[in-house]
């Protein structure tokens, strides 16, 4: 599923009317959700059907697209499934129970409620909700692909306008890698990553650069009088950094996942709990700001694209081992340079770790990367996914 972004010009009337299509999205979701609550044992076809009664008891919900409300009702019914698979599997922690969304920021319109000019450069959507025609800014071009396979429509809005995703299926295509080698990857705070090779990618620190004009945008919204326009701007430019730093992040690790992928046909790499790693205060924010999980996720998408195998092994003891006689050699964070007193062997400490991770791989297996292309799904609405997005 590749998905196509544009840019779209819209004028201060249809922004209205684009929010009011996410709200009703939004409205539409949520109902469908305290149905499900209040009713459990209810199955698909009886969140359909109060789809249904909702459309006919508001004028507001009519006015949107039928397909754009079954968008809303998917997405509450993957919600549940996931939620029971959850608990089936008994995975550890919070499995996830359904809630209600509160800051919506798109609209997914199916295979009608729109209408594309015959130039592909603009957009009309036909529902009733008035957004009508909106041109749209990008250099990609989608007049390749047959509008058949045009599977969904969104409109996302973000700090610094409205843009507009088509959602194209289409069968992957592999591209040829430039080498056959094989690395392993270590990833630190210290460097965005070390390989058995020895190189060492610096770590952007996008956040940490960008930290003192975002808190000083943050200041000037607190400085300002409530309910009134100016403090609404400053929001908006204080929105916009961050969304200035998340960019900057994906393109980050996308670039690199693909050069990673294109240059070896084996890449072993740590199997990491983020989500753990973060709850530690001190470190949360370098941790945020260094995208580990985007950057795995590049490089399971990658390696698809490129025909390459990634394999994710657990980290324990990676750094404590040495590569070159496996005997343990205990050292605490603060030591940098791994020295082997059974062999000799002096190493960078995360170049050691590499070597581990990369001879840990070809040992036992690890965990071969899944669900490098998925399938495109509602809950992934204008968010940052690991499948093939171009912007402008």
């Amino acid at each position: 599923m590749l998905i196509l972004e544009y840019k779209a010009v819209v004028k201060k009337s249809q922004a209205v009317a684009i929010n009011e299509a996410i709200l009703t999205s939004q409205f539409v979701r949520n109902k469908v959700l305290r149905f499900w609550m209040d009713n459990r044992g209810v199955g698909k076809k009886e969140l359909y059907q109060y789809n249904t009664q909702l459309r006919a008891e508001f004028e507001f919900v009519k006015n949107l697209n039928s397909h754009a409300c079954q968008a809303s009702v998917e997405n509450v019914e993957r919600a549940i499934s996931r939620f029971f698979d959850n608990c089936k599997k008994n995975r550890p922690g919070k499995k996830g129970y359904p809630r209600f969304k509160k800051d919506s920021r798109s609209v997914e319109y199916k295979t009608s409620g729109w209408a594309l000019h015959p130039t592909r450069r603009r957009i009309t959507f036909t529902d009733k909700k008035g957004i009508g025609e909106l041109k749209l800014l990008g250099k990609w071009n989608i007049n390749t692909y047959p509008v058949e396979l045009i599977k969904r429509v969104r409109i996302v809005r973000r700090a610094d306008g409205y843009y507009v995703q088509f959602c194209i299926k289409i069968d992957a295509t592999c591209e040829s890698r430039t080498s056959d080698g094989e690395v392993g990857l270590d990833v630190g705070l210290e460097h965005f990553y070390s390989d058995s090779n020895g190189h060492h990618e610096e770590n952007p620190r996008f956040l940490r650069k960008a930290e003192k004009a975002i808190k000083h945008a943050q200041r000037r919204i607190y400085a300002k009088e409530k309910g009134k326009n100016n403090r609404r701007k400053a929001s908006w430019r204080y929105a916009r950094k961050h969304l200035r730093v998340s960019r900057q992040r994906e393109e980050h690790a996308k670039r690199l996942a693909r050069c990673v992928c294109k240059a070896n046909a084996f890449v072993a790499y740590e199997d990491l709990n983020v989500k753990g790693l973060v709850r530690n205060r001190h470190l949360a924010k370098s941790i945020s700001d260094v995208a580990w999980t985007s950057f795995r996720c590049w490089l399971e998408y990658n390696a698809r694209k490129f025909d390459t195998k990634v394999v994710a092994v657990a980290p324990h003891y990676t750094s404590q081992k040495c590569s070159n006689c496996g005997n343990t050699v205990k050292k605490g964070l603060s030591t940098r340079t791994h020295n082997c007193p059974h062999c000799g062997t002096v190493l960078q400490r995360d170049v050691n770790a590499a070597i581990n991770i990369l001879l840990k791989a070809k040992n036992t297996g690890g965990h071969p990367g899944i669900n490098a292309w998925g399938d495109v799904s509602s809950t992934n609405v204008g968010g940052n996914t690991c499948k093939s997005k171009k912007r402008r």
